[in-house]
């Protein structure tokens, strides 16, 4: 039997073109109809669980860089949470006392499969077999993170170094300030000097940005950073409110200028993955 079409989107080149590569795990918009048959809410309440044209965003801001992008909505699957992440309270395939991973995201319903959005909750009709969760396991989240880490393998190969920008959006802060948070799991996934060129980069666009508060990053950058071998990753997440309309739903007159800052980051990072300052990988 043939293998299902890919549930992902490819930009660029196999072998990336720039020790950039760009990934946007969050943005799908397309619900299949084996899930909107499974809903007990309309997909239109599921948009808090979007990172909302986070692709849109990403696309207007890459030139050549590899890009890969997910077409399903994490409500479908989210691909920054581990296989292991099974809620037993959705997903009939699992026990609770056999789930190895009890995180606090899980246990407030997003895990792998979320069960709620926002005030939402019980997003499902009934429990979800094991087999159907298992098959979105093997059909999109396996795919998406092997193709990532080829990508990233190929960039290393090529220029020695190799940087994943993990593209988010975030509502609005409650607590306003930072409008971009960056993340990078407390300094094990990316250095210093990466870091510190993507503030500037804020700085200069006039986007006030915070480092691991809220968001330190999730599994993406966490399962493909490999400092010691010359792959770097890092998440950007941009408040929505920058590029989108008054809604939140649809671009808006600020993604012209949000795309020209995350192209002053892509190129920024690119500059110092290439400068030679960053660990390599050993010959």
């Amino acid at each position: 039997m043939p293998s299902p079409p890919a549930s992902f989107d490819l930009y660029g080149d196999e072998t990336p073109a720039s020790p950039i590569v760009l990934s946007v795990p969050h943005a799908g918009r397309d619900y299949p109809l084996a899930m909107r048959a499974a809903l007990r809410v309309q997909p239109s309440q599921l948009l808090l669980l979007e990172d909302r044209h986070a692709d849109t965003l990403a696309l207007a801001a890459r030139t050549r860089e590899s890009a890969i992008v997910q077409r399903r909505p994490r409500a479908w699957i989210d691909l920054n949470r581990s296989e292991q992440e099974r809620d037993p309270a959705i997903d009939s395939g699992v026990q609770r006392s056999s789930v190895p991973m009890t995180s606090a995201r899980l246990r407030s319903g997003l895990g792998l499969v979320p069960r709620r959005a926002g005030a939402v909750n019980d997003i499902w009709r009934r429990k979800l077999d094991g087999e159907e969760v298992q098959a979105r396991i093997e059909q999109d989240h396996r795919p998406y993170h092997a193709r990532l880490s080829a990508l990233l393998a190929a960039a290393q190969a090529r220029f020695g170094v190799a940087v994943l920008l993990d593209i988010h959006s975030m509502p609005p802060l409650a607590s306003g300030g930072a409008k971009l948070v960056i993340g990078d799991r407390f300094g094990r996934t990316a250095p210093a000097r990466l870091i510190a060129r993507i503030e500037a980069e804020a700085v200069a666009g006039d986007v006030p940005s915070a480092l691991n508060a809220p968001y330190s990053g999730g599994y993406v950058i966490e399962t493909h950073a490999r400092p010691e071998a010359g792959i770097h990753a890092i998440q950007l997440e941009f408040d929505r409110s920058l590029y989108l309309d008054a809604a939140l739903a649809e671009p808006g007159a600020g993604l012209a200028a949000t795309a020209a800052l995350l192209r002053g980051i892509i190129t920024a990072v690119a500059d110092e993955a290439l400068s030679g300052a960053l660990p390599l990988a050993a010959e």
